[in-house]
């Protein structure tokens, strides 16, 4: 509503006086307050909106710059975390691998020492075998011995003596002859 609709209205040739109606009062007022305003402070209120825009687009340049800068450090974290994750399966599946190995080389090691101790088993015991066929055969031969030395001193007599001393003299010409 301009100044001019508000006087269209207002009647002709009644004089200057006071207007007791409220509402055109507060409609004329604040017609004239926003008519000095406007014509006053415009270049101020122009200048105040205008810094308020560039503060606000400068604001929201920043929160984008902003914004990209977290963008792309969210995808740097991303990528650091996809490489962390490949890595750990990586390391668990090497990890795995390694223990079969140990547990492989474990098997076959105890395969191996019991190998080792059966064969050292058997040697022991064919070594104590043989210990105590040549201990029974020693005490075979010495009793064999002292059982024909006491034939021999029981039955040994000059002419069984003369006997044997010519037998053994027979198999030495024989033994000495080859």
């Amino acid at each position: 509503m301009s100044l001019l609709s508000v006087f269209a209205h207002l009647p002709l040739g009644e004089g200057f006086g006071f207007n007791t109606n409220i509402l055109e009062t507060n409609i004329i007022n604040l017609s004239v307050v926003i008519g000095v305003v406007v014509s006053f402070g415009g270049d101020a209120l122009r200048s105040l909106l205008e810094n308020r825009k560039q503060t606000i687009l400068n604001n929201l340049r920043e929160a984008d710059q902003r914004a990209n800068e977290a963008q792309e450090k969210l995808s740097q974290a991303r990528t650091q975390l996809e490489f962390a994750e490949k890595k750990a399966i990586d390391i668990r599946q090497q990890g795995k691998i390694t223990a079969e190995q140990e547990k492989k080389q474990s098997i076959r090691q105890t395969q191996e020492d019991i190998t080792r101790l059966e064969e050292v088993k058997q040697e022991t015991l064919q070594l104590q075998q043989q210990k105590a066929i040549n201990q029974v055969s020693q005490q075979v031969v010495s009793l064999a011995l002292s059982q024909a030395r006491e034939k021999l001193t029981k039955r040994l007599n000059a002419p069984l003596h003369a006997s044997v001393n010519n037998f053994n003299i027979v198999l030495f010409t024989n033994y000495k002859s080859r």
